[in-house]
């Protein structure tokens, strides 16, 4: 569905464009294929675990951080567009926007972590918060460099 389709044209008139489902799902999955091959190895050596178990855990993560991206970015972008008037973000914005997508993944994850390893929701916490700090850094920079190659413009297109 094409944002034009969702959302009235005076909006883009007054806002400027924002990313399609195309581009987000490009986004998503370029995140995830290339954290999992940082995250898979470097986790197995910290954490002292086996290669097969960790990529279990990042896959597993990775696909439920998937969905959750999808849906947070929609949410974050309609909120900057409602309370900035665009989707351009600052420093200071992509820290938070980093920070928010991070804490809302440790809920979910330390579970997970906690029930696939058979280990205390201790464990898993300090292992989903040492992926955290992993995934904060990681995060900022991709976008950064994701929205350099793929910039968005904030002219209006017409007839998207």
């Amino acid at each position: 569905m094409k944002a034009a389709a969702f959302w009235p044209p005076f909006l883009f008139e007054a806002f400027g464009t924002m990313r399609n489902t195309t581009d987000r799902i490009r986004h998503a999955i370029s995140f995830e294929i290339i954290a999992i091959m940082i995250a898979t190895p470097v986790s197995a050596l910290l954490f002292k675990q086996n290669m097969t178990d960790m990529g279990v855990i990042t896959v597993g993560s990775a696909t439920i951080a998937m969905v959750f991206n999808y849906a947070y970015n929609w949410v974050f972008d309609h909120a900057m567009l409602r309370f900035r008037g665009t989707v351009r973000k600052t420093i200071p914005i992509r820290i938070f926007h980093a920070i928010l997508f991070e804490l809302g993944l440790l809920f979910v994850l330390t579970p997970f972590i906690a029930f696939y390893l058979g280990v205390g929701l201790w464990t898993a916490l300090m292992m989903d918060l040492a992926l955290t700090v992993f995934y904060l850094v990681y995060a900022f920079s991709f976008n950064w460099i994701y929205d350099a190659v793929f910039p968005v413009s904030d002219a209006p297109k017409q007839g998207t």
